[in-house]
């Protein structure tokens, strides 16, 4: 047999090498690793959820005795852990620029992660956000690791009845496919009056390590248990004996794993209570409150992620005090002295405010667009006493996305052809330019109608399995095979179901939607996918507005809305259409970094002027809808004018400007104006408005300087 051609293995030596390659979660953004365990068995693939050791422990050995055998798959795997081995073992951007900062490490702390659709331990884009910082420190190499909990049901489910109401369905998680490591930690960490049992368990992320904290364990009470049941589920006091268990928790596994993280960046409100836990440990080892606190906000970076008020959670101070119990005795405080800490104002029965809390432990804090910065810094002017919003020390990192996880393996070859080497650099801006050898056009505007009709039939599928399961009749069933059409403009919504987002807002005028829609020889289509939480009846109500919408006679086959919006879906989405709506009410989208993805694929933005998009849009790569004022204090008359005025808006730059230029063609059939811009797109968005610039900005601006400053004052006796 050839040097080259690998040799068959046996079953023994075969399933222990694709489990290590499964258990480094690097395979979610490399396509390589991942397609390994498609061709083990594409049906179980899709039927696990893209869960590799769900197919691994799931495909038969006849199967598995095939591969053993076959050169071609071997090789193929050998490639993959060569490349997984190159990967960890290679010198990163952070140990060329920054590999004297010794000590350096950071821990990143959230109450969500979204790493892939097979573990489903997110809600949204926080959760979206925190899985994507992961990958990129993973790949610029900056020395992080992060703390979770581990959620028994993650978020859940959602499926829409025959009416478009929502089922929530909670089912629970088989851990036992997921790549979970057992830390072998376990240690107790006080909630109220009880002593709870926590065990630490580890998801490898590239060269990152994510620990999730787990008490679903026999010694502990059925509600101690519930306590990484679910994702923002239960009671407001069930709530915040999660987030008890979080910030405090953190600190305690931290240091049962031997982890000394110099710098703690609480990724929203909702680990606060880290800090008060790294305060009763530095007041135990003798320092005065002063000095102790002063050492916390030295070490600490806080990011807010909401401009929404029910978004910034708020308890009842004797709650608090009480869901604290043995930590409140340990730094000497009672109820009155953690309110007049962490609440807003003055008044006497003023709740404990989380967001409050982070802000006055943490010396470095940031939105997460410079429009939600200015906001962040309006927001929260009344806490710092400031003259005016500028003195508010509150700055922005705008946030981005994870080129490698979001965007299609397709673009890959199409990139490497046109654009000048250097483009995947893992460095946080890369250079992204034309080489202009050839004319990158036509073969961009082949590549997005083989991702629309990959979306259109992906979509097809999804109604048919939802129409299947609701009782559909046969007709209408085999309408939904031949919903959508793969040649037509197609815009995407998919988001959160938040009522601020508007999600029906293009509903406004229903009669000049349909034309618009069904205009002869220009047809339009939309495809909405969306979760609101569990309790937000109105966001709920949203969803099922849309779903009846798509039911109507004018509407059948042009609007669709998918259930069970995840990653997949999401991935699905931005990659397959080809202009991505964004419609809040100015200024409450922090950010919104769904409409970062589709221009990896040569995606168009049509947005309000909120969020990233007032950064990203340079008048050639994308629209921007009506006049970017807000009021965000509208009353219902005000919000309802406001919401026609932007609806008028959106109708006119579709009707005048978005579908007039895709449908204007020359004389090859190609849509040159639109090409044109889907290239300033393409070369403008993603090099800018991803993660690896993100932490890069963070490395710099916060990270650094926290850990510099920590390390000043403590050389100095602080």
């Amino acid at each position: 047999m050839s040097p080259d051609v690998p040799s068959p293995l046996s079953l023994q030596e075969l399933v222990p090498r694709l489990a290590d390659l499964a258990t480094n979660l690097r395979w979610t953004w490399n396509a390589a690793a991942r397609d390994l365990f498609v061709r083990l068995d594409p049906v179980l693939w899709e039927a696990s959820g893209h869960t590799p050791l769900a197919v691994l422990h799931g495909v038969t050995e006849a199967r598995l005795r095939a591969l053993a055998g076959d050169a071609e798959f071997l090789a193929a795997l050998e490639a993959a852990e060569a490349e997984l081995r190159a990967y960890l073992e290679a010198e990163t951007w952070f140990q060329r620029q920054h590999g004297s900062e010794e000590g350096f490490e950071v821990v990143y702390l959230c109450s969500e992660f979204a790493l892939h659709e097979s573990m489903p331990q997110y809600a949204g884009g926080l959760g979206v956000l925190a899985g994507d910082h992961l990958k990129s420190a993973s790949d610029l190499g900056v020395p992080l690791s992060a703390v979770g909990l581990l959620y028994r049901h993650g978020y859940y489910r959602q499926e829409f009845l025959p009416d478009g109401s929502t089922r929530v369905l909670y089912p629970d998680a088989d851990f036992g496919s997921w790549p979970l490591q057992d830390t072998g930690v376990r240690f107790s960490c006080p909630v109220g009056g009880r002593e709870v049992q926590v065990r630490v368990w580890r998801l490898e992320v590239g060269r990152v390590d994510l620990y999730l904290l787990d008490t679903d364990l026999e010694e502990n009470a059925p509600e101690d248990r519930a306590l990484t049941e679910g994702l923002y589920k239960g009671e407001p006091g069930d709530r915040l004996r999660q987030q008890v268990l979080l910030g405090t928790g953190a600190v305690r596994a931290l240091d049962a794993l031997g982890r000394r993280p110099t710098v703690w960046h609480l990724n929203e409100g909702h680990a606060a209570f880290a800090s008060l836990e790294r305060l009763a440990r530095l007041r135990e080892e003798g320092l005065g409150e002063e000095e102790a606190l002063e050492a916390i906000r030295q070490s600490t970076v806080f990011t807010t992620h909401t401009p929404v008020e029910a978004g910034h959670d708020r308890y009842e101070a004797g709650e608090a005090a009480a869901a604290l119990g043995p930590l409140l005795e340990r730094l000497g405080w009672d109820r009155n002295r953690l309110q007049a800490f962490a609440r807003e104002t003055d008044a006497p029965g003023d709740p404990v405010c989380m967001t409050v809390l982070a802000l006055r432990t943490a010396g470095r804090a940031n939105g997460v667009a410079a429009l939600h910065g200015e906001v962040s810094r309006r927001m929260w002017q009344h806490l710092y006493g400031a003259a005016s919003p500028e003195e508010v020390p509150i700055g922005h990192v705008t946030n981005g996305v994870h080129r490698r996880t979001w965007m299609d393996p397709l673009m890959a070859p199409f990139l490497d052809r046109h654009f000048a080497p250097g483009w995947e650099a893992e460095v946080p801006v890369p250079r992204w330019e034309l080489r202009g050898e050839t004319d990158p056009g036509p073969e961009l505007w082949a590549l997005r109608a083989q991702l629309r009709a990959r979306l259109v039939h992906f979509a097809r599928r999804r109604l048919v399995e939802q129409a299947r399961r609701q009782g559909e009749s046969r007709e209408q069933i085999a309408r939904l095979w031949k919903a959508l059409d793969p040649g037509a403009l197609t815009l995407g919504f998919a988001r959160r179901f938040a009522t601020y987002k508007r999600a029906p807002l293009i509903f406004h005028d229903p009669d000049r939607l349909a034309a618009l829609l069904s205009a002869p020889g220009r047809p339009v289509q939309i495809l909405f996918a969306g979760k609101a939480h569990p309790r937000d009846e109105k966001g709920q109500e949203f969803a099922r507005r849309i779903h009846q919408m798509a039911r109507r006679p004018e509407f059948r086959g042009r609007v669709v809305i998918l259930e069970e919006y995840d990653m997949h879906v999401g991935r699905m989405l931005t990659s397959g259409c080809d202009v991505w709506l964004n419609t809040p009410r100015r200024p409450f989208e922090a950010s919104g970094t769904s409409g970062m993805k589709p221009p990896l694929h040569g995606g168009l933005n049509c947005s309000i002027a909120d969020g990233w998009w007032p950064e990203g849009f340079d008048g050639r790569n994308g629209w921007m809808i009506g006049d970017p004022g807000e009021e965000p204090d509208l009353d219902e008359a005000g919000a309802a004018a406001r919401d026609a005025a932007d609806a008028e808006a959106l109708y006119r730059v579709l009707e005048e400007e978005v579908v007039p230029l895709f449908y204007e063609r020359d004389e090859e059939g190609l849509p040159r104006g639109w090409i044109e811009r889907m290239l300033d797109s393409l070369l403008t968005i993603p090099p800018r408005f991803s993660t690896h610039r993100m932490v890069g900005e963070y490395l710099d601006g916060y990270y650094l300087p926290a850990f510099r400053g920590s390390r000043t004052q403590a050389a100095a006796g602080g």
